[in-house]
């Protein structure tokens, strides 16, 4: 390629080399631009020239840092525009066995919302005027929970506005073995503060009791706050009031009790095994507020929803907060989907619930069957176990059967990572495992040519 002398001439750094000499060597942006002008139909002149730029800052970098200064300067120029046009937002085969995989988007969605339309968001056709965009899952929401409801756009965002606006410039009560960590360092005293409530601890890590919150009560109380531990477990000499008691006592000091139930469970799941409180008998308990996530155990998109008293969830949409939390219509229209599946009871048209409610047996036969119709060699089914994830139900597990790989584990989930769609899997002693719980029947040809040409390139 002409014009890019540093394709040619640049060398490594070393001692003999003298490095303003290598600074000399190489080309001027405008040089390596021109050099790439062949991509002139593809990208702007001056990303181009940005890119050429930026790569020739590095390569200055490693000059002066006396590394290795690559002698491709151009092709690495075109695998930088290359790399910003391709999406970076892709497309994953989730075969590790997490439903709820924090990292790969928690809930995956039960259908996506059509491009290029418009929609009635804040319009009410009937009627002919502006309406209102809660009002698409605010009827599912008060038929799914017997209260109304609304939705912000994460859960921490709900504990923010219920704070915010029921406890702002007073004290909020929360039992010290409450104070979790949510996740990515955000943590309940943190987002208390912020929403303008002090926090006052009561109890033990371990062990709270009624007359604990009882004897905190004072003039500056506004707020009895429970925080559902969803992420974790405490076991051994541990106990807390139960929800009656703390409601029993909010009514007889005439404070509202907020209740953060974290995993958004609306279905009773012990069937299936899990045992994970609702939303409705945190309500029926007589609990004033609950919040809840809506992309974890809901199976709806992210966001957070609160619900309760009629009083109190109208005081939360008029503070001024809402405005700024609130969802965008993308999040309200899959919401809207997710609520009215559940409403319905159509279980398999929430692909959460669709998961969860696999046997072992039916994955026994669905792992046998994958790797006799796709010819898998050098594979087995074992016994094994799925998980929810997500921060919901911790330490409970899922019965399964897995796909499990002995030979080359590490370099064949290196290899399906890189594959398209990258397959995400799991390796546990020393064997590379497959999970078809997470896994759509229509991804499985994929998940087989992966795995075929990730078995090929573990060999070379």
């Amino acid at each position: 390629m002409t014009g890019t002398r540093a394709a040619d001439r640049s060398p490594p750094y070393t001692e003999h080399v003298d490095p303003s000499a290598q600074f000399r060597q190489l080309p001027s942006v405008d040089e390596l631009a021109r050099a790439l002008s062949n991509l002139e139909a593809r990208f702007p002149r001056a990303l181009i020239v940005s890119e050429c730029r930026r790569v020739l800052q590095h390569a200055r970098a490693a000059i002066q840092n006396k590394q290795p200064v690559p002698h491709d300067l151009a092709s690495r120029a075109v695998a930088a525009l290359d790399a910003l046009e391709r999406p970076s937002f892709q497309r994953v085969i989730n075969a590790t066995g997490v439903i709820l995989h924090t990292n790969l988007g928690r809930a995956p969605l039960a259908a996506a919302p059509p491009a290029g339309v418009y929609s009635n968001l804040e319009y009410d056709v009937a009627a002919g005027k502006r309406g209102r965009r809660d009002a698409h899952t605010a009827a599912l929401l008060e038929r799914l929970l017997d209260a109304p409801g609304l939705l912000v756009n994460n859960g921490a965002a709900a504990v923010f506005l219920a704070l915010h606006e029921l406890a702002r410039g007073g004290e909020v009560i929360v039992s010290r073995g409450e104070l979790i960590e949510i996740g990515d360092g955000f943590r309940i005293p943190d987002i208390m503060a912020r929403s303008g409530a002090r926090l006052v601890e009561v109890g033990t890590t371990n062990q709270t009791r009624i007359g604990d919150y009882a004897s905190a009560i004072g003039p500056e109380t506004r707020l009895l706050m429970r925080v559902h531990p969803s992420n974790f477990r405490m076991t051994g000499f541990t106990g807390r009031p139960t929800l009656e008691e703390l409601v029993a006592l909010g009514r007889e000091r005439g404070l509202p009790v907020y209740e953060d139930l974290g995993s958004g469970c609306l279905v009773d799941l012990t069937e299936w095994g899990i045992d994970e409180p609702t939303v409705q008998a945190s309500l029926r308990s007589g609990v004033d507020v609950v919040s809840f996530s809506g992309d974890k155990l809901l199976g709806g998109p992210q966001a957070g929803i609160l619900a309760g008293r009629a009083n109190l969830i109208t005081q939360l949409r008029r503070n001024p907060m809402f405005r700024a939390l609130r969802v965008d219509k993308l999040t309200v229209e899959s919401m809207e989907t997710a609520l009215r599946a559940l409403l319905l009871e159509r279980w398999d048209e929430l692909p959460v619930l669709r998961m969860l409610r696999q046997s072992r047996a039916q994955l026994e036969l669905r792992a046998a069957e994958f790797l006799q119709r796709y010819e898998v060699q050098g594979a087995v089914v074992i016994p094994g176990v799925s998980m929810l994830g997500g921060g919901s139900t911790p330490e409970q597990t899922l019965p399964a059967c897995l796909i499990a790989f002995e030979t080359n584990p590490v370099a064949m989930e290196h290899c399906l990572r890189q594959s398209r769609p990258a397959v995400i899997a799991r390796i546990e002693h020393e064997r590379l495992l497959i999970d078809l719980r997470t896994v759509h029947p229509r991804e499985e040809a994929e998940l087989a040519a992966a795995l075929h040409q990730a078995q090929i390139a573990a060999r070379a």
